[in-house]
């Protein structure tokens, strides 16, 4: 592909995924986690492509042309996702997508329950305050999204309309899932769990890494998607600050 201005190389890049940095940071008091699937074009199931071209001559001035499905990697869902009429990813305020974060793992529940309000009473209490965002796991993991899901050895947790409702009840913003949860399941399931929270605004994350090195429940989370009006969800970098006083309890 080219034209009389621009030199173009299209496809996948030269550039691999090694040296990649550090999962967690230590910074004076604080503890950083990133919880963010890192993206290698090269090896993505999901549609990642990058055409990278020089518009400096010989002047070297790299540019990338970015071609990626809305839910790529770890990403946010937005309302409009699931209804025309909902808010797309621009339409939120920023504070909808930081704030101080929660972590459970559900460990009382066979495999391939669904997560029951009596479950999260148990787990979650009257830890949850409004504007949380609540990151459910259990110890049946696998790979999302992968030719595992939904086979036999999909032993994880679902959701459905009773933990939906009480996650709104509780004034959540956003829901996140360790590979200990599904939400791709069955129409039953999946449908109300959508419908109830995201009528309410409230955001998902999924594809979510690393968490196994947080250090406590409570942090602070920051997934800030990029504010394009008309966009249903974005591949967002999601990291945890633990140690803020503000957002430790």
């Amino acid at each position: 592909m080219s034209n009389a201005k621009y030199d173009w190389v299209a496809g996948y890049p030269k550039r691999q995924a090694e040296n990649l940095p550090p999962k967690e940071y230590n910074m004076g008091n604080l503890h950083v986690v990133d919880l963010t699937k890192t993206l290698d074009p090269n090896t993505e199931s999901r549609r990642c492509r990058l055409w990278r071209f020089n518009t400096g001559g010989p002047i070297p001035d790299f540019h990338t042309i970015m071609d990626l499905t809305s839910h790529l990697g770890t990403h946010c869902e937005c309302p409009y996702h699931h209804d025309e009429t909902w808010p797309s990813v621009a339409e939120l305020p920023l504070t909808q997508f930081m704030g101080r974060g929660l972590y459970v793992t559900i460990d009382s529940l066979p495999e391939n329950a669904e997560i029951s309000a009596e479950s999260l009473d148990k787990h979650l209490g009257d830890k949850v305050k409004p504007g949380d965002t609540v990151i459910i796991d259990s110890p049946y993991k696998i790979p999302p999204f992968t030719e595992l899901t939904n086979g036999p050895t999909d032993k994880r947790l679902h959701v459905g309309a009773e933990s939906a409702q009480w996650l709104a009840d509780r004034g959540v913003v956003c829901v996140g899932f360790g590979d200990g949860v599904t939400i791709e399941d069955y129409e039953e399931n999946v449908k109300p769990f959508h419908d109830i929270l995201m009528e309410k605004n409230c955001t998902f994350l999924e594809v979510l890494q690393n968490l196994e090195l947080l250090k406590t429940e409570c942090f602070f989370i920051s997934f800030a998607p990029l504010p394009i009006v008309g966009l249903d969800s974005c591949p967002v970098r999601v990291y945890a600050i633990e140690g803020l006083a503000e957002f430790s309890e």
